[in-house]
C-alpha cells in the first residue's frame, strides 16, 4: 500500500501537468517517497485542522514541484480554512482543483501560494525563499517555546521541514539562511536536499560542483545522506536522526532520480520543466503498474492509508495538545490570553499606551531616533513584537532596550532582539517566516540595502502578511557615504509594489502615527522609511495634528479660508522644507497650502471627496519636494506643477553641499512656487 500511495502522488502530478500542458512533473516523480514517508510517519500535522498552532511546518522551497504538495494535501484530505481561520468540511485541494492545475482562479497555481491554498505554509517559487522562510519559522518555534512553555506544558515545540533542490542551494538567500540557522543551532529545522543532479538547463555539473555536505558541516549543521529516495526505511532512519539531533539543524541529502520511472526522460532536464507527453505518460504508468489510460486515478485504499497514517497520528497529537492547552488556560490565564490574541492577529488591550509625544523643536531629531523610542514603547505593550537588524541596530535605532527585552542567542531563545548579521536577504525571508507563525516580526537595515531584501518583501506583499520592514538612512541625507549608500529609486519601486504599505513620515510625531497604522495593518506588509539626519518636530498647536497620517496625505498648513493658490507637498524630511517655504510665501501675501504625503497607498484608499478637499482640481499650481526619484509625483502635481526631486544618483559630500547641489533649499522651493503661480 505504501508503493501504491507513492505512485498515486506521482501519477496525479503527471496527469495534472499533462492536462495543463504546463508544469514540472520530474521532481514530484522523484520525491514522492520522500514526502510520503515524512507525512505518514513523522510530520506532526492534523489534516482535519491545518490551522493547529503547534503543527509541524512543511515548506516546499522547490516551489516548481507544486503538484507534489497539492497531491499530498489532497490524498491526506486536508481541510480548507477561511482567511479568518475557520476550518470547513471542504477539502483544501479537491480533485477538481487538481484537474484545474495552473488555471485562472484555481487553488492549484503554478507555484504554491499560501493566501490561496490552505495547507501551503508559505508562498514559494523564487528559489531559496522557502528555505529562508523556514529559518524564520524555526526561530518562531524556539521563541514561542521559550516564552510560553511551562513545566509539563509544551505548548509550542513544532519542527520545520523544508524540501530544497540544487537551485535553492545555489541561491544566496538560502546560503544566508543556512548560515544563520547553523549559528543559532536551530535543532528544530530539517532541510531535505533533493540531490537529483539536474537543473533546468541540463546536468547540474554544468554549473554546480561544490561539496554541499561539507559546506553545511561548515555552517554547523548535522548532515546525513540517503542514497536512494525510494528506500523508505533509509528515509525513516534519516528523519529519526533529525529527531534525535538536539544541538544543530539537520540537512538530509537525498539522492533521487528526476522523472523517476520515465523510460526516456528519467535523470534528464527534459523531465524538469515541461509535460512528459502523452506517449511517455503511458510508458511511465506501465512502469508503475498503473492503468495506462486512467487519469487522475486514486486506487481503493489510498485515501484510507493516509487517513490511518498522518490523519490518525495528527488527530491524536492535536487532541492531546488541546487537552494540555485547556489546563494551561486555567493555570496561566494571562499567558493563554496573549497566545489567543497573537494567533488571532489581535493586539493586546492598551497596546498603544505610553507612546511618546514629541514637543515642538526647530532642531528636532532624526526619524530613526523617534522610531527607536516608539518601537520600544510598543514592544513593552506587545509581548510578541520581535525582530532585529542586519548588523545595523545601533544605526537603525531598533535595539529593544527596555528591561527584560533580551537577545535571541544560540540556545538562549527568549530574547526579543534577533541578530540577523549582514544577511539582508536572509533576514527578509526569515521575518516573513516569523510573521507566518503569527509573531509581529520586524527587520531593519539601511534603505539602500532594501535592494538585497526586495525579493522577500515582494513575497511578503504577495502573501498579504503583516511583516514590518524598517529602513533608515533614506536619501542623499546620508551625506558623505555617497551614492553607493544614498537611495534614489527605492521609494518609487516600493510604491509600485502591490499590497505594500509605504510610510515616509515627516517628523517625530508622524513616526508615532505611522507605527499605529502599521501595527493595525493586518492584510499586508509595511515599509517604514526613516532619516539619518535630524529634522524639525513641527509645532502641532500651530499646524495640523499628526493623526492626519492615517489618511495618507493631509493638510498641515493652509491658506486663509482654505482657499490656496498654490499647494506644496512632500514626504519625510522635505516636509519641514515646505513648511519653511509656506511661512516665507505667506509673509509675502501668497495663499499657500502644505500637504504632508507620508503614504500614497493610504491616500489612494480615501474617497473622491477627501482627495478633492486636499488637492482641489481648480488649484493647478503645485510643487512636490522629495529627495527621491521624481517618478510618480506627476500624478499629484499635474501637468502644470513642478517636481523637485532626484534625477540622478547622489554624491559624496557634507549634507549642506548636497542639498544645495540637488536643489533642496528654501529659496529653490520658494522659486518653484512662484514659477507655477506665474508670478
Amino acid at each position: 500500500m505504501d508503493q501504491l500511495s507513492i505512485n498515486t502522488i506521482r501519477t496525479l502530478a503527471i496527469d495534472a501537468v499533462q492536462q495543463a500542458n504546463s508544469g514540472h512533473p520530474g521532481a514530484p516523480m522523484g520525491l514522492a517517497p520522500v514526502v510520503y514517508e515524512l507525512w505518514q510517519k513523522h510530520l506532526n500535522y492534523d489534516p482535519a485542522d491545518p490551522t493547529w498552532p503547534n503543527r509541524d511546518r512543511f515548506v516546499l522551497s522547490a516551489g516548481h514541484a507544486s503538484m507534489l504538495l497539492y497531491a499530498t494535501l489532497h490524498l491526506a484530505r486536508v481541510k480548507e480554512a477561511s482567511k479568518d481561520g475557520q476550518v470547513s468540511d471542504a477539502l483544501a485541494v479537491s480533485m477538481d482543483e487538481i484537474k484545474r492545475f495552473r488555471q485562472i482562479g484555481s487553488k492549484t497555481p503554478g507555484h504554491p501560494e499560501s493566501h490561496v491554498t490552505t495547507g501551503v505554509e508559505t508562498t514559494t517559487g523564487p528559489l531559496g525563499q522557502g528555505a529562508g522562510n523556514s529559518v524564520g519559522m524555526a526561530i518562531a518555534s524556539k521563541w514561542l517555546g521559550e516564552n510560553y512553555n511551562k513545566p509539563g506544558f509544551d505548548i509550542f515545540d513544532f519542527n520545520v521541514y523544508t524540501v530544497c533542490g540544487d537551485g535553492d542551494l545555489m541561491e544566496g538567500v538560502a546560503s544566508e539562511a543556512a548560515s544563520l540557522a547553523g549559528h543559532l543551532k536551530l535543532c528544530n529545522l530539517c532541510w531535505i536536499y533533493d540531490n537529483n543532479h539536474v537543473t533546468l538547463d541540463g546536468p547540474a555539473e554544468w554549473s554546480f560542483s561544490e561539496d554541499v555536505m561539507t559546506r553545511f558541516v561548515g555552517y554547523g549543521w548535522n548532515v546525513t545522506r540517503v542514497s536512494d529516495a525510494n528506500d523508505l526505511q533509509m528515509l525513516g532512519r534519516a528523519y529519526d536522526v533529525f529527531h534525535h539531533t538536539k544541538d544543530r539543524p539537520t540537512l538530509i541529502v537525498v539522492d533521487s532520480h528526476i522523472g523517476y520511472g520515465s523510460p526516456h526522460k528519467q535523470d534528464s532536464y527534459e523531465a524538469h520543466g515541461e509535460p512528459l507527453g502523452e506517449a511517455e505518460v503511458k510508458l511511465v504508468k506501465k512502469n508503475y503498474g498503473w492503468p495506462e489510460d486512467a487519469k487522475f486515478f486514486v486506487p481503493d485504499g489510498v485515501y484510507d492509508q493516509f487517513k490511518n497514517g498522518v490523519g490518525k497520528r495528527g488527530a491524536e497529537a492535536h487532541a492531546s495538545w488541546n487537552a494540555k492547552v485547556a489546563d494551561y488556560k486555567k493555570q496561566f490565564p494571562q499567558l493563554a490570553d496573549q497566545i489567543e490574541r497573537m494567533l488571532a492577529g489581535r493586539l493586546p488591550d492598551g497596546w498603544d499606551k505610553n507612546l511618546p509625544v514629541f514637543p515642538a523643536d526647530p532642531k528636532g531629531m532624526a526619524t530613526r531616533e523617534s522610531s527607536g523610542k516608539t518601537l520600544n514603547a510598543l514592544a513593552v505593550n506587545i509581548p510578541w513584537l520581535v525582530g532585529g537588524s542586519a548588523d545595523l541596530a545601533k544605526s537603525n535605532k531598533t535595539n529593544l532596550t527596555f528591561e527584560g527585552a533580551g537577545d535571541f542567542y544560540p540556545n538562549a531563545y527568549r530574547g526579543r532582539n534577533v541578530h540577523f548579521g549582514v544577511r539582508e536577504h536572509g533576514m527578509g525571508a526569515a521575518v516573513n517566516g516569523m510573521t507566518l507563525c503569527k509573531l509581529r516580526a520586524f527587520s531593519a537595515t539601511f534603505f539602500n540595502f532594501s535592494d538585497y531584501m526586495r525579493p522577500s518583501m515582494r513575497l511578503g506583499a504577495l502573501m498579504e502578511i503583516p511583516a514590518l520592514y524598517i529602513f533608515t538612512h533614506d536619501s542623499i541625507g546620508v551625506g558623505e557615504d555617497g551614492p553607493t549608500h544614498q537611495p534614489v529609486e527605492q521609494v518609487a519601486a516600493f510604491r509600485a509594489m502591490p499590497n505594500m504599505l509605504v510610510l515616509r513620515p515627516g517628523d517625530a510625531n508622524e513616526v508615532v502615527e505611522a507605527y499605529k497604522i502599521m501595527l493595525q495593518h493586518t492584510h499586508g506588509p509595511s515599509t517604514l522609511i526613516l532619516t539619518r539626519q535630524a529634522m524639525p518636530t513641527l509645532d502641532r498647536t500651530k499646524y495640523a495634528p499628526a493623526a492626519g497620517v492615517a489618511k495618507g496625505a493631509y493638510i498641515v498648513a493652509d491658506a486663509p479660508g482654505g482657499k490656496p493658490d498654490v499647494i506644496l507637498m512632500a514626504s519625510g524630511s522635505e516636509l519641514s522644507l515646505c513648511i519653511a517655504a509656506y511661512e516665507k510665501l505667506t509673509a509675502e501675501g501668497r495663499k499657500v497650502r502644505v500637504v504632508s504625503m507620508p503614504s500614497w497607498e493610504l491616500f489612494e484608499q480615501q474617497d473622491a471627496a477627501y482627495k478633492e478637499s486636499v488637492f482641489p482640481a481648480n488649484v493647478t499650481a503645485r510643487v512636490s519636494v522629495e529627495m527621491q526619484s521624481v517618478l510618480g509625483w506627476e500624478r499629484y502635481t499635474g501637468p502644470k506643477g513642478k517636481i523637485i526631486g532626484m534625477r540622478s544618483f547622489g554624491a559624496s559630500a557634507p549634507l549642506k553641499d548636497l542639498l544645495k547641489k540637488f536643489g533642496f533649499e528654501l529659496d529653490n522651493v520658494v522659486a518653484a512656487a512662484r514659477e507655477v503661480l506665474g508670478k
